[in-house]
């Protein structure tokens, strides 16, 4: 235990032992004194230093934030045993070795029950606020990490995809640049135009590579743009056919996704005048398809992969639908989804955040009102008994509150840590993980 617990189990024990000295004790004297203070500070020390072990011991091997429904079985089962061999000790050693006022057999033949009842009673009430306390004070550092967590992993996604949109502009500038150096070579005049219309698609690279998603309208305009490009360097070697429904002109794709599939077809397929190289852009369903027929050119060197594997990230940090390719003898495809609407991250983030709080909050209301009712019935039910054998010892009427109540607050537990609501959630998102392996 740390010392400034230590210090506040002194300070209770110098408390407890003046109120009983002047409260209770008859003669006022200086080892009566001192014996009120050993006896207190050994109540103090060994119930609170014995709980206090318990819970350090239990937070290391079953954390609130891991085990919860464990933790909260272990939790009752060893404090009640914890407590009722302390409250024993205790109770033996006041009675029986300080006072002196009843011997080791009259102690263990039922003389002091009620006593020892009593006290135990009083333990588990202090036993209970510590695993509470342990509790909230877990639950706070679990959400605080939670937070930062959610925040690492935001930051991170927010810097791969901002990684993943720098790789389009000197990607774009470098092929581009390569067309243009064979052009220069085979025909000075077709590299001329080249270099103008360039100059426009490159400026729709820099006003759309900021963009997370842009219309399916927009980037055809720009794939129409660039195909005239790539026409003008291989002429009759490409052709071009684009079927795109209009209704899906305004739903959303993955800005310069056509141009850089484009460049692959290009890079890594045969296309002459003899055996010409036909890209089909058209949207078959939710998705917009690139499909040509294969004609696959030898490479002199490993592609470094940046077309393709760019989409698919982008996509995956942007939705849960995913790029589907197809490849046979004949042809290769890709089909890039496309959204109705664009995704507002932020507000997203904010709604999952506020699920998220109501359902945390919902949980620990729960949980502060399962450790109300067992600290109400800690309090209560020894006074009860005390009122009963004050004022009538023949009938223990104090049972009927005690096994009802009793009853009430384990069927509490079970309902707050066991088979209760969260219970069920927990075994359905079980089952639902397993059928998606």
């Amino acid at each position: 235990m740390k010392r400034k617990e230590l210090i506040i189990l002194f300070w209770i024990s110098m408390g407890t032992s003046l109120f009983f000295f002047f409260a209770f004790t008859d003669e006022k004297t200086i080892e009566n004194f001192f014996l009120t203070v050993l006896i207190s500070c050994m109540y103090s020390f060994v119930l609170g230093v014995g709980n206090g072990l318990i819970n350090e011991f239990l937070n290391k091997r079953f954390p609130w934030s891991e085990a919860t429904t464990k933790r909260a079985i272990i939790s009752i089962i060893s404090i009640l045993i914890a407590n009722i061999i302390l409250v024993h000790f205790c109770n033996y050693m006041n009675f029986v070795v300080f006072q002196k006022a009843a011997t080791t057999q009259e102690y263990f033949s039922g003389r002091y029950n009620f006593t020892n009842w009593f006290t135990i009673n009083i333990a588990l009430l202090i036993s209970t606020f510590l695993h509470a306390k342990g509790f909230m004070e877990e639950l706070k550092k679990t959400s605080r990490k939670e937070v930062v967590e959610q925040k690492l992993i935001a930051k991170s996604a927010n810097a791969q995809f901002e990684s993943l949109k720098n790789q389009l502009d000197p990607h774009f500038l470098f092929n581009s640049l390569n067309v243009l150096s064979s052009l220069i070579d085979e025909n000075p005049t077709q590299a001329q135009k080249f270099t103008a219309s360039m100059s426009k698609i490159y400026r729709y690279v820099l006003e759309q590579k900021d963009k997370e998603l842009v219309t399916i309208e927009d980037e055809i305009e720009f794939a129409k743009t660039y195909c005239d490009l790539l026409k003008t360097r291989f002429e009759d070697s490409v052709n071009f056919i684009f079927d795109v429904k209009d209704e899906d002109l305004r739903r959303f794709v993955v800005p310069l996704s056509l141009q850089l599939l484009l460049e692959n077809c290009i890079k890594h397929n045969l296309a002459t005048s003899s055996k010409p190289l036909l890209i089909k852009i058209f949207t078959e369903g939710d998705t917009l398809c690139i499909e040509n027929n294969l004609q696959i050119r030898e490479q002199m060197k490993e592609s470094a992969g940046i077309g393709l594997a760019n989409i698919v990230q982008r996509y995956s940090l942007l939705t849960d639908k995913n790029v589907f390719i197809e490849k046979s003898e004949d042809y290769f495809k890709v089909k890039l989804p496309v959204l109705s609407e664009k995704p507002n991250t932020e507000k997203i983030d904010i709604q999952s955040q506020d699920k998220a709080y109501d359902r945390a909050k919902k949980r620990v209301k729960e949980i502060k009102g399962f450790y109300g009712n067992l600290i109400s019935y800690c309090a209560v039910i020894p006074f009860l008994i005390f009122v009963n054998f004050y004022t009538q010892n023949n009938y223990y009427w104090f049972w009927w509150p005690l096994l009802g109540w009793g009853v009430g607050v384990a069927s509490h537990a079970f309902q707050v840590f066991g088979i209760g609501t969260s219970w069920q959630e927990k075994k359905i998102r079980e089952i639902m993980d397993k059928q998606k392996k």
